[in-house]
């Protein structure tokens, strides 16, 4: 852990979350008291990573100054910043950190999880791929009657209000720098269509199954949420019940 570099996303805007990122980047949202992003620091360390790269843009001074204040973060972390004046995607900011050569792990910096890091390094690994995709199997109820009818419109079937299951990306990811020489300097290029420019270089992307908590609190009902479990349940997070004097 302590030689993997991690990339932290954290340069959106937040604009799901108006009006409580209208004033402070979305990184910044209190969860219980720490922000989602001194949460995911903390576990990072708590994990035995020791360098870690934020790339920023929206309201990034104030990212910059809540890190190089808080001292559990300076104490435990080597933290440096990339800060984008144009946004260039999920996977296009990449091509602005140096030093990505080895194994490396990207992640949104808005996720709150409990996801076993060492077990996914190491499945990646193991797997030989160019990129892993940490995935969750998130449940969604429809709220409407579902008809199934055949192309001369005989209904064959109706489903009132059905849950389905889909395999979701977690948002944290582990890299191969060879992925790297597929983003342009400066150009705008989201995580999905760099994993479908792999798939059709022939390139394996690997799905990490796992079954840890998981919670993208870019949505108001899933910031919510992780408010009442944060609070119920810090230690799940490693969020014990210290408190960090700023």
């Amino acid at each position: 852990m302590k030689s993997t570099r991690v990339v932290i996303l954290a340069g959106g805007k937040g604009t799901r979350l108006r009006p409580f990122t209208a004033s402070f980047p979305k990184p910044l949202v209190p969860l219980g008291d720490k922000p989602i992003l001194e949460v995911v620091l903390r576990q990072l360390a708590a994990h035995g990573f020791k360098h870690v790269t934020l790339t920023t843009g929206h309201l990034s001074d104030l990212i910059r100054a809540y890190v190089g204040q808080n001292r559990f973060i300076s104490e435990q972390l080597a933290v440096d910043f990339v800060e984008e004046t144009q946004p260039t995607g999920t996977a296009g900011s990449l091509a602005r950190v140096a030093g990505l050569d080895d194994t490396f792990m990207v992640m949104n910096g808005d996720v709150l999880t409990n996801l076993d890091y060492s077990a996914l390094l190491a499945a990646h690994k193991a797997s030989g791929a160019a990129l892993t995709i940490a995935a969750h199997s998130k449940a969604e109820k429809i709220e409407l009657g579902v008809l199934e009818a055949g192309a001369d419109g005989r209904l064959t079937g109706y489903i009132e209000k059905p849950t389905q299951v889909y395999e979701v990306s977690m948002g944290v990811y582990v890299y191969e720098p060879r992925v790297l020489s597929l983003i342009e300097p400066d150009t705008y290029l989201d995580f999905p269509d760099l994993v479908r420019m792999l798939i059709a270089n022939g390139e394996h992307v690997n799905v990490f199954r796992n079954d840890a908590f998981w919670l993208d609190i870019g949505r108001p009902a899933d910031y919510a949420r992780a408010q009442e479990i944060i609070e119920s349940e810090p230690a799940r997070f490693g969020m014990a019940s210290d408190h960090v004097t700023h």
